[in-house]
């Protein structure tokens, strides 16, 4: 079987794993637990260690440090992983680490994301397919983003941070609590701005269930999300998008809700 091409001027230490259509390009460091899919490509300057294992056809770009040690001060060198999906696409100076003894001990980034050059994902979250990062987004430890997850640039989500599936999240915005499906968040310090309409036209969401979106919006506005998730959680005819969201709510967490703006 054919072997990895790996560039003569890049380091893959004894006991990594390459898959044999895997491409290192050169000054790449690939550490001794590292394990390569199929397809990954590795442009050049790249830093790949600890105990990370990176799926199919995923390319990563110069200067992009994946799997180094988290940065919590409680780590001690325990043995913790950092699972890649396939087909992502991580950008230039990314910062992705394993998780923490604390945390679950893994970090998990699923298919078909983009992670922009400078963005991070601390130890210990948990990333959903078709996740996007853009430029120098930053999500703190133990964050759960759902599937098809926008960042916008320099925004910041607090460690513990919920957001659901097709949330967006303006540029420039602090995120300090739980972000609802579908929901749009943006300003200095974020506040929920309503629905994701964009995001959920390109879903193929219909009139029929934005409509009831943001009649649901509208009523959790009125009292305290979870009060109110409870009593229309039993209601007969709910869409299938209002039901995930109050499924949401209803999770467990560690925060609060972002509420719509006043």
């Amino acid at each position: 079987m054919a072997e990895a091409a790996v560039h003569p001027l890049a380091l893959v230490e004894p006991g990594a794993e390459l898959a044999a259509d895997v491409i290192v390009g050169p000054f790449c460091h690939v550490g001794p637990q590292v394990r390569l899919a199929a397809g990954v490509h590795l442009k050049s300057h790249v830093v790949v260690t600890g105990d990370t294992a990176i799926g199919e056809g995923t390319v990563i770009f110069p200067f992009a440090c994946i799997g180094e040690a988290p940065q919590d001060l409680k780590f001690r060198g325990e043995d913790t992983r950092l699972v890649i999906g396939a087909r992502n696409r991580i950008r230039e100076y990314v910062t992705m680490n394993p998780g923490t003894r604390g945390g679950g001990g893994v970090t998990t980034v699923g298919d078909d994301g983009l992670f922009m050059a400078g963005a991070h994902v601390a130890h210990d979250c948990r990333i959903g397919d078709g996740v996007i990062l853009v430029n120098h987004a930053s999500v703190a430890g133990h964050c759960v983003l759902g599937d098809e997850v926008i960042v916008g640039g320099l925004s910041g989500v607090h460690q513990f941070v919920r957001i659901g599936r097709g949330a967006m999240i303006g540029a420039v915005t602090m995120v300090t609590a739980d972000v609802l499906p579908y929901g749009l968040v943006q300003g200095p310090r974020g506040h929920l701005d309503g629905l994701n309409l964009v995001g959920l036209k390109r879903r193929g969401a219909g009139r029929a269930d934005i409509a009831a979106l943001r009649d649901l919006l509208g009523a959790l506005g009125s009292g305290s999300f979870r009060d109110t998730a409870r009593r229309r959680a039993d209601a007969p005819d709910l869409t299938g998008m209002e039901r995930e969201v109050l499924d949401f709510i209803l999770g467990p967490s560690d925060r609060s809700f972002l509420a719509p703006q006043a």
